[in-house]
């Protein structure tokens, strides 16, 4: 079995080189990557893992790497080593050209990289920091030169180092580039270099870029027109609390401890109520929920809003109906391991079984701090 105490030890200290046999043993998917082909313009090296270990070999070489503490070492070893994860489940060959891609591969591999350092007890903060590195691994290639977003350079910057270090996803992009064959490695790079030093302008080159208070961050990121440093007006509106978590990780026991009292939406409440089994007309359960929602935050009444709200799609439809009230938002995340989850589950009274419970994992992503004006992260200890 794989614990985070035989991962760690795949992290070459200062002047070793990877196992890389061992890192193979440890993720078997990787594998898949050695028959992954790629685009030729973008990597002429070859195969995905021929890049994979490209890549971890430039980190290694870099001086940021080799300033870093320990932990950061093991955030960027293992963000460099599972970045293209997904790569061989998300490539598409055009059949007229032959033009070879990946999309949502970055996404993806956030999700599958999030499902493999869990099983193997990494820390949840850690394991965070790796899974919304590759998340966005790429984006300071393109940042700078306004190519992929709507959204100014200085917004991204923003919003990124509010959920991630900026140092390390650089490190790590730089690593990625470097780690490659292609024609326009040089400019890319100068790309990188740009984000870093508008990041230090920012000044959120290493820590989150301040906001005047958690109204001011939650709308700026909502697409408001404001500045981050003068203070947007807060009407009064409900203030509600966004469960978040895995079935059977703990949330209806917390919402019991923690908020008392409180009016409840829940779509399992509203399917009980509809007689409806798990997985059946979820949109009559949506709708039920939704009403009850709206009820309370017409009256500006603080409540609970008790769903797995597990994807950022899921979260949104959510946050966009609380933010439109005008509501003031946590989330409340839990979480358990795997084999507690499935043990729970199959103690409860429900129409879930573990088979649907792990199919869920494939819409596993974390919410992160900017999504609302508090997020909390309340998970069992590791071991």
């Amino acid at each position: 079995m794989l614990t985070w105490k035989n991962l760690r030890a795949l992290v070459p200290a200062l002047g070793q080189t990877p196992d890389y046999a061992a890192c193979l043993d440890a993720f078997p998917v990787l594998a898949l990557a050695k028959t992954t082909p790629q685009d030729p313009r973008h990597h002429a090296e070859g195969d995905v893992w021929t890049h994979t270990c490209m890549v971890v070999d430039a980190l290694l070489a870099l001086p940021q790497w080799r300033a870093a503490s320990r932990e950061d070492q093991e955030t960027l070893f293992f963000a460099a080593l599972l970045h293209d994860v997904s790569k061989h489940a998300t490539t598409v060959v055009d059949p007229v050209t032959g033009a070879i891609g990946q999309p949502g591969h970055s996404r993806m591999g956030a999700i599958d990289a999030r499902v493999l350092l869990w099983d193997a007890g990494m820390p949840f903060e850690q394991r965070e920091a790796v899974c919304r590195l590759i998340a966005v691994h790429q984006l300071p290639f393109y940042v700078m030169a306004d190519l992929r977003s709507a959204r100014p350079p200085e917004f991204i910057v923003r919003q990124l180092s509010c959920r991630l270090s900026l140092p390390l996803l650089a490190t790590l992009a730089e690593a990625d580039m470097r780690g490659r064959i292609c024609q326009d490695q040089a400019r890319i790079l100068d790309h990188i270099e740009l984000f870093r030093e508008l990041a230090r302008e920012e000044g959120c080159y290493g820590q989150p870029r301040a906001f005047a208070d958690a109204h001011t961050r939650v709308s700026y990121f909502r697409g408001a027109d404001l500045h981050p440093d003068y203070p947007l007006f807060q009407e009064p509106g409900s203030k509600v609390t966004v469960m978040c978590g895995l079935p059977a990780s703990g949330k209806d026991s917390w919402v019991a401890a923690h908020r008392p009292g409180l009016p409840v939406v829940s779509f399992d409440d509203a399917r009980a109520e509809l007689g409806l089994a798990h997985g059946k007309n979820e949109g009559l359960v949506a709708h039920a929920a939704t009403d009850k929602a709206k009820a309370l935050l017409r009256s500006r009444s603080p409540f609970v809003w008790n769903a797995t709200h597990l994807s950022q799609s899921m979260r949104d439809k959510t946050l966009d109906l609380l933010y439109a009230y005008g509501a003031e938002v946590e989330i409340v995340y839990l979480e358990q391991s795997r084999s507690e989850l499935l043990k729970r589950n199959h103690r409860r009274d429900t129409s879930l079984s573990n088979k649907a419970l792990l199919g869920m994992l494939r819409k596993w992503e974390v919410p992160v701090p900017t999504e609302a004006h508090q997020v909390s992260y309340l998970c069992a200890p590791v071991g």
